[in-house]
């Protein structure tokens, strides 16, 4: 710690360490520093620091109250913008006449993170799309060489994003075609239109509802499911060690999913048609009085194979998607288990949306193809 007169003002240079480890050595001389002069104005000149912690910048502002209580003005200046957001964080910060942070522009800061997140989101979707060149090519290099293809992992995935989503699949389907038939009988009363709720529950529910929902369920249950394994397995170090042993993870843990899930959600999707309408039908006879045998005549005019197709040819496709993104976010899990749930929301809340933008563009080309 150096002084020095500079004219009318006294000059106070701190440089070097001012630590924990420092300070018993620096308390004692910091005590007896000040100028001679009464009333003098004092700068305590902090650009000489290497270092600083919280009981050096204490011991910073208790000299600089000191002197003030002494009569002096104290400045402080050239401390670093690291150095004075500690110095603002200690007791008595107020008094360090430190420069202050940018002006708050709420709408450049808008903007920023605006642009920010934007940057961010092509950036994951070229990443998304290098994933699935990735999966593509491992998937003809397996039907090259059908052996390599893990039956039993592909039987186990198939058992638990299928057979095992049954029940929840079921009632969810079930319970909006209820609401469906209830809703549509409940408007169409007031027309004399009651037998065309039939129509309403065929169209939707096999065209768009049926293989929506059960591709949100499936994305919600099993896409999550996906990453916490995988990322899990990443938080072992498991797929670390695959790669040491000469295994792809990608043939290993990604592939079998992506089949399971593209042969499971079509048949997953049938499923929930025929419950959903179910549903529906069941709500029509206790509200309409249209029995089953009328609800099926309706149904078998208002509807042909075409809307079936409609409704299943976008079921592998939502599958691909859903299970590429539950792996590739659980592929990208760090060491750490608060990772493992931050990215396995992710992987819900992308799939979710996936889905929902595939599913818009599917009715654009329909109905721009007129099917």
């Amino acid at each position: 710690m150096e002084t020095a007169w500079q004219g009318d003002q006294w000059v106070l240079a701190a440089g070097g360490r001012w630590d924990l480890s420092a300070v018993a050595r620096l308390e004692s001389n910091v005590h007896r520093t000040g100028p001679d002069r009464r009333g003098a104005t004092v700068c305590l000149d902090l650009s000489g620091l290497t270092a600083l912690d919280t009981a050096g910048a204490l011991l910073i502002d208790g000299l600089a109250d000191r002197l003030r209580a002494e009569g002096h003005t104290v400045a402080v200046v050239g401390a670093r913008e690291d150095l004075c957001a500690l110095l603002r964080d200690v007791r008595r910060a107020a008094h360090v006449e430190c420069p202050g942070g940018p002006p708050h522009k709420p709408v450049r800061d808008m903007v920023y993170r605006v642009g920010e997140t934007t940057v961010h989101a092509l950036r994951d979707g070229a990443e998304l799309l290098a994933f699935l060149g990735m999966v593509t090519v491992t998937m003809l290099r397996v039907a090259r060489s059908p052996g390599r293809l893990r039956l039993t992992s592909f039987a186990f995935h198939l058992e638990q994003v299928g057979l095992n989503a049954l029940p929840i699949v079921g009632l969810l389907s079930f319970l909006i075609g209820v609401v469906l038939a209830y809703q549509g009988a409940d408007q169409l009363r007031q027309f004399g239109a009651e037998i065309f709720v039939v129509n309403l529950l065929g169209i939707s529910i096999l065209r768009e509802i049926g293989i929506l929902m059960t591709s949100i369920i499936v994305a919600g249950r099993s896409g999550s499911a996906f990453t916490a394994q995988i990322g899990t397995m990443k938080v072992n170090q498991e797929v670390d060690a695959m790669r040491t042993l000469g295994l792809d993870p990608v043939e290993v843990l990604v592939l079998p999913r992506v089949l399971a899930l593209m042969v499971a959600l079509p048949l997953l999707g049938v499923y929930a048609n025929v419950v959903g309408l179910f549903g529906g039908a069941l709500m029509a006879y206790f509200t309409l009085d249209i029995t089953l045998g009328q609800f099926l005549r309706q149904l078998q005019l208002a509807v042909d194979t075409t809307t079936l197709f409609v409704g299943l040819v976008k079921a592998p496709v939502f599958a691909l998607v859903i299970a590429m993104v539950g792996c590739y976010e659980g592929l990208k899990v760090t060491g750490s288990a608060e990772s493992v749930g931050q990215l396995t929301t992710r992987s819900v809340v992308v799939s979710i949306f996936l889905v929902i933008v595939l599913d818009a563009l599917f009715s654009i080309l329909f109905s721009y193809l007129g099917i």
